[in-house]
Order: C-alpha cells, then sequence, then structure tokens
C-alpha cells in the first residue's frame, strides 16, 4: 500500500483504476450497488485543484452513472432534493435559516450519524455532516495519515474499526441521495502543540488536501473494493467545511481559497452569532453559536425569527462526552422550529447557495436591520 506525501506539499498517489463503465440504473441505490468498474487512468488533481463541472458529466440520458476517481465515487447528477435559489425583492422579509450541523459523521458504535440522519428526516431538516479523512480510515491502516508536524498514523481522535468505515459509507451515500450535505471536517483535530494555531497555510493545504484525498481514494486504502461507491463526486461536492480550534485562523482561511472553498464554519471573531453573514476573501465566514441547552437555543431562534432573521447555526458534536445529550437537544430544536411559517432547516451549502444568489444590496440591508 503506497503512503501519502508527509510534506506541505500535495500527497502523493500512484495511478489508480479508474472506472469509466455505467450501467442502466432503475434508481440511483439499486445502480451504485452493482455497478462495474472498467479499469482506466484516475488523474488525481494537485493542491488547489478544483474539479470542474461540464454538461456530460452526471447521470446519462440513458440512465447511467460514472464512477469517479478509483472508484470510490460516482456521478449521479444534481444532487436530490436541493430547491432553486429565489432572490429577495427589496424589503422583502427573508426566511428564517436554520442550520443543524454535526461534527464528525462516522456510524460508530453508538450510531449516532444514522440516528441524527433520522431526526432531521422526521423533522424536514437537511444537515451538515462535517466528515474527517479519518473517518474512512481503519486504525489498521492508520500510518496512510501524515499530519503537519506530527508523526505519521496519530491524531487526536481515534481512528474507527473496519466494520464502522463501512457502515459510514453506507450511511454517507444515503445521506447525500436526500439532500444532506457532505462537508469536510478535515482530518486530525490537533488543538495544542504543533497543532491548528500554529500551522502555516502550507501545513493547513497539505491537512486540506489529504481530507479530499482520503476520502475521494477509500477504496485504495480500505481495500474494501466489494463496496458499493458514494454516489457523488466529493472534488466537486465539497462547498466548505471546519477545522477544529476555533476560531479560524487566517493561515486557515488562505488554504481554503486554494481550494475553492465557499464557506468556512470553523467561526469568526468578526462575525456575531447573531448577525447576517460576510464574506472574508469571497469565503462565507459562518458564525458558530457556543454549544447550548435547548432554552437558549429556542430563545435565539425567537430573538432572530422576530427580528433581522438571521440565520441560527446549531452546531452539534456526537461523539464527545455529552453526545448524546447534544443530539437530544438539536432533535428537540428541529421539532420545535422547522416547520413553523417561513423557516427553513437546511444545510450549509444551501445557505451559500442561497447567500450567492442574492442582490449585494439586499444582503447589505439585512446586515443593517
Amino acid at each position: 500500500m503506497n503512503e501519502h506525501a508527509s510534506t506541505g506539499g500535495a500527497a502523493a498517489r500512484p495511478t489508480n483504476p479508474r472506472a469509466a463503465a455505467g450501467v442502466v440504473v432503475a434508481g440511483v441505490a439499486v445502480a451504485l450497488a452493482f455497478m462495474p468498474a472498467t479499469p482506466g487512468p484516475a488523474k488525481r488533481p494537485g493542491r488547489g485543484a478544483v474539479a470542474s463541472s461540464s454538461p456530460d458529466r452526471g447521470t446519462g440520458r440513458d440512465g447511467t452513472v460514472t464512477l469517479v476517481d478509483d472508484g470510490s465515487g460516482a456521478n449521479t447528477g444534481p444532487q436530490p432534493g436541493l430547491p432553486p435559489v429565489t432572490k429577495l425583492t427589496a424589503g422583502q422579509k427573508p426566511p428564517q435559516f436554520v442550520v443543524f450541523s454535526f461534527d464528525g459523521a462516522l456510524e460508530d458504535d453508538s450510531h449516532s450519524l444514522s440516528q441524527v440522519r433520522a431526526l432531521g428526516k422526521a423533522n424536514n431538516a437537511k444537515v451538515t455532516f462535517f466528515l474527517r479523512g479519518l473517518d474512512l480510515l481503519p486504525v489498521e491502516k492508520r500510518s496512510l495519515y501524515r499530519p503537519p508536524q506530527h508523526d505519521p498514523g496519530t491524531a487526536a481522535i481515534p481512528f474507527p474499526t473496519d466494520e464502522q468505515v463501512k457502515a459510514t459509507l453506507g450511511q454517507l451515500g444515503q445521506a447525500w441521495l436526500v439532500g444532506d450535505e457532505i462537508a469536510s471536517g478535515l482530518n486530525g483535530q490537533f488543538c495544542g502543540a504543533k497543532g491548528a494555531p500554529d500551522w502555516s497555510s502550507d501545513d493547513w493545504a497539505n491537512e486540506i488536501d489529504q481530507a479530499y484525498s482520503l476520502v475521494r481514494f477509500w477504496k485504495t486504502d480500505t481495500g474494501f473494493t466489494e463496496l458499493p461507491p458514494v454516489p457523488f463526486d466529493y472534488q466537486s461536492e465539497l462547498a466548505g467545511g471546519r477545522a477544529p480550534c476555533r476560531p479560524a485562523q487566517p493561515a486557515l482561511l488562505a488554504a481554503e481559497q486554494q481550494f475553492g472553498w465557499r464557506y468556512d464554519a470553523s467561526g469568526s471573531a468578526n462575525v456575531g452569532a447573531d448577525s447576517w453573514p460576510v464574506q472574508a476573501d469571497g469565503i462565507w465566514q459562518f458564525p458558530v453559536r457556543q454549544r447550548q441547552s435547548e432554552q437558549d437555543y429556542l430563545a435565539a431562534f425567537e430573538h432572530a425569527y422576530g427580528g433581522n432573521r438571521a440565520p441560527l447555526l446549531v452546531d452539534t458534536d456526537p461523539r464527545a462526552g455529552d453526545g448524546a445529550d447534544q443530539v437530544r437537544v438539536a432533535g428537540d430544536v428541529m421539532r420545535t422550529v422547522c416547520r413553523r411559517d417561513g423557516v427553513r432547516c437546511v444545510s450549509l451549502r444551501e445557505l451559500a447557495d442561497w447567500l450567492d444568489g442574492q442582490d449585494p444590496a439586499v444582503l447589505e440591508r439585512l446586515r443593517r436591520s
């Protein structure tokens, strides 16, 4: 098994088999379960490269899909469940956006990923899952991760088991097919010495590059070649993510620009949790409200709903020591707010799409309200 690069540049990879053949589908899930893989060259973009969309990518007229990278992902067309963006007119009241985000996207022994997905489905909420590259790297393959300024195979979070990785892959595909977002939670979660606060933009670029690589080439890394691909092209689908040790560091934002990220949810000291988001160097800055009780979240919601309708972000870490309680609070907030008039419980990507589609003067008016 070849290993990732340990320097600040792009993680090196061998040429990987690329599946170019598709099969006729009677539904995306069925197709992915039985899709054959025809070998061919898999060109891995260098650091900062972002795949672009083209009319002939995705689902063909005959219902075929195309595998990408080493067959770990597949182009199945536009993500289902995302509504078109509607522009506000001058003076029109905006929707009340509520975003439920979850740090980590591992289907561990507590089954937190499937539990959160069920909550979203039951309450008409699209959610953002911050998938860490290590969520798809079994503990036996840990040496493939080369963290900046740390020894290979080390991390501040546990590596998963084979079975946890396999269960996670199944959940990710189902989540994407109903409109949930698979964002980046990066990898090692280092917050101490030689961690995030000390990393340079090159260190961050290395960490982001490995985060892409671990998701896009999980079949090569894990050897689980018998599993179906996830039904999306992670390279082109990824809109943004989050790093540990909030607020975001300038070096992190500089690295995110190289990869064309549209938002950062690491938090910013310059953005209030009750304010409309702003951009920094073209990247939307989504404020992070410190994890609170259900009563605090609902009070913040009512304040925004009856006021300037700034988006409310409910951030949850199911794998924290109080993770089960955090999930319970998020579920209670979902049940209370997501079906109210004018409320849209969306992913961070969907919120970024909406913001990108508005006239700048309208957004400025919202910020001043």
